[in-house]
């Protein structure tokens, strides 16, 4: 499907989409945002491996200039449209690989039942449910942990990966890891920064490294901005990674990889 053929809401920003009484109740959203897109990449591979999509204000501006305007009053409904919009602008750029958007877990009222957005929008839109990973960042304060774990495995029933974002720096940790399994773990980008010269952050390394293999999970690092940092986590086994070094977010558009950033 090319971009001209893909119909795109002209609400789309406002929820159009079914869900729970907790979206369809709560308050209108009263400002616009856009996405920016990161490649993951599969160094092993030498290839994108997906990307993740990044809130940004209508124009560009910053994740924070938006989430500032995020209130117990309308977090349901912006929850529901970012995916709607995030499903949207990959398919309308022909986006290949994985799709992965974040979520807030406070703002998930039935699982089962706020999933369904998600489904008509890669319906609509033509993008295959099976590419869509759904990350949590840790820093999230997680109100509910048993309700966390809850989503996840819906998640999951229904066919989309799961990932925990900043693995390392926030409320959950080993706690929520000891109750559900994500398919990938995404290490905080303070660990990776200089870890080739960072002894300790080697070690940490190491050991998530090696306990994610134990338990199946894929681990990527992110905030990768040098090749030192990205050999020294290669030499660790990790083979998907993102950050400057490879390619910032675009606006609205998809990264390349120069090819620099691969040897």
């Amino acid at each position: 499907m090319t971009e001209s053929m893909i119909p795109i809401h002209p609400d789309a920003t406002v929820f159009p989409y079914s869900g729970c009484a907790g979206c369809h109740d709560s308050a209108p959203l009263a400002f616009e945002f856009e996405y920016a897109y990161q490649p993951i990449v599969d160094l092993a591979m030498r290839s994108i491996y997906g990307h993740e999509a990044l809130v940004r204000g209508p124009n560009g501006e910053s994740a924070a200039s938006v989430l500032a305007q995020v209130t117990d009053a309308n977090r349901y409904r912006f929850d529901q449209a970012c995916r709607v919009k995030a499903v949207a602008g990959a398919a309308r750029l022909g986006m290949q690989g994985y799709l992965s958007i974040n979520f807030l877990p406070n703002a998930v009222y039935r699982p089962e039942v706020c999933i369904r957005s998600t489904f008509e929008a890669a319906r609509q839109y033509g993008f295959p449910t099976e590419k869509i990973i759904f990350e949590v960042t840790e820093g999230e304060r997680v109100m509910d942990r048993p309700h966390l774990v809850n989503i996840f495995r819906e998640y999951r029933r229904f066919g989309f990966q799961t990932a925990i974002d900043d693995f390392g720096a926030g409320y959950a940790g080993l706690n929520l890891l000891s109750e559900y399994q994500p398919d990938i773990i995404k290490i905080d980008m303070d660990l990776v920064r200089q870890i080739d010269t960072h002894a300790p952050r080697q070690a940490i390394v190491r050991a998530i490294t090696a306990m994610c293999a134990e338990l199946n999970i894929r681990v990527l690092a992110e905030g990768i901005e040098t090749a030192g940092e990205r050999d020294f986590l290669a030499s660790c086994g990790i083979s998907l990674m993102q950050g400057y070094w490879f390619s910032k977010p675009v606006f609205q558009g998809l990264g390349q990889i120069p090819e620099h950033a691969w040897a």
